[in-house]
C-alpha cells in the first residue's frame, strides 16, 4: 500500500513538474527571424508596406519589431528582407499572427501594396534569448555601416560548450576586434534547434569587416580558447550574411 502511495505521489510530482516547465517555456518571450524573398522588382514596394503599414500593424496585434535589414551581396540584395521581431510568448505570436492576417485593414494593404505573392513562402525560425545576449542600443550610425547574420550548427551534444566560449571569451574578443554584438538566440524548433547558435554582429563598413576577422583569427587568446573549449569543428561552415538596416530597422 505504501508503495503504490509512493508511486502515485511521484507521478503527481513529476506531472506537477512537467506542467510547470512546459508553461514557463510556453510563456517564455520568444523571437521570430523571418525571411521574405519578392519577385523581381517588388522589393521596394515591400519595403513601403512595411514602412507605411505592417510595422504599425504588428503593433497593433502586439507584435514588437526589433530589426529589418536587407542583404549587401546580389542577388538577395535585389529581392530578400531579413528581420527579427519579438512576441510575448509562442502562443502569443500564434495568436497576434492569426489577428494579424484576419484584420481587414491589413487585406486591404496588402492587395493595394503592388507586393504580389512573395517568390517562396517566407521562412520563419522561433527563437529565445541566450543568457548572455547584451542589450542593444543604436550607436552612431552611417551608410557604411553593415550588419553580419551568423548561423553555427555544433555537432551534437556540442552548444553548452559553444554557449560558453561566446559567453566567457568570445563576446570580449569581438569588442577587441571591432565588433558589436547585437543579439544572441536560439532556435526552438527543428532536428537542428538543439546544436545552433544564431547571432548578429555589426561592423563599421564591410572593409572593417574583414579586417576584424582577420585580426580576430589571428589572435593568440582565440586561438588558445578555441582549442581548450571543447567545441572542436562544427558540423558545417557558418552561414554568414551581411546586410544593411533599413531606414525604417528600429536596429540601427
Amino acid at each position: 500500500m505504501a508503495n503504490g502511495l509512493s508511486r502515485v505521489l511521484l507521478a503527481l510530482v513529476v506531472g506537477t513538474l512537467g506542467w510547470c516547465w512546459s508553461m514557463g517555456h510556453a510563456q517564455a518571450q520568444v523571437y521570430e527571424l523571418r525571411i521574405y524573398t519578392t519577385q523581381e522588382g517588388k522589393l521596394d514596394a515591400l519595403h513601403a508596406r512595411f514602412r507605411d503599414h505592417t510595422m504599425r500593424l504588428f503593433e497593433k496585434h502586439g507584435i514588437e519589431n526589433v530589426g529589418y535589414w536587407t542583404p549587401v551581396d546580389p542577388p538577395r540584395s535585389e529581392n530578400t528582407l531579413i528581420y527579427i521581431i519579438k512576441h510575448a510568448s509562442r502562443e502569443a505570436a500564434q495568436a497576434s499572427w492569426q489577428a494579424f492576417l484576419a484584420d481587414p485593414e491589413w487585406k486591404k494593404v496588402a492587395a493595394a501594396s503592388g507586393v504580389g505573392r512573395l517568390a517562396k513562402p517566407p521562412e520563419s525560425t522561433y527563437m529565445v534569448e541566450t543568457d548572455y545576449s547584451p542589450q542593444w542600443q543604436n550607436d552612431d550610425a552611417d551608410d557604411d555601416d553593415v550588419f553580419e547574420l551568423r548561423i553555427y550548427h555544433t555537432q551534437p551534444g556540442k552548444r553548452d560548450l559553444l554557449d560558453a566560449r561566446f559567453r566567457d571569451h568570445t563576446i570580449r574578443l569581438f569588442a577587441k576586434h571591432g565588433m558589436q554584438s547585437v543579439g544572441y538566440w536560439h532556435p526552438i524548433d527543428g532536428p537542428d534547434a538543439e546544436n545552433t547558435l544564431i547571432y548578429i554582429l555589426k561592423h563599421e563598413s564591410r572593409d572593417a569587416a574583414k579586417a576584424s576577422w582577420a585580426a580576430f583569427g589571428q589572435d593568440p587568446e582565440w586561438k588558445k580558447v578555441a582549442a581548450e573549449s571543447g567545441v572542436g569543428r562544427l558540423a558545417q561552415r557558418p552561414e554568414s550574411i551581411y546586410m544593411r538596416a533599413t531606414d525604417y530597422s528600429p536596429i540601427k
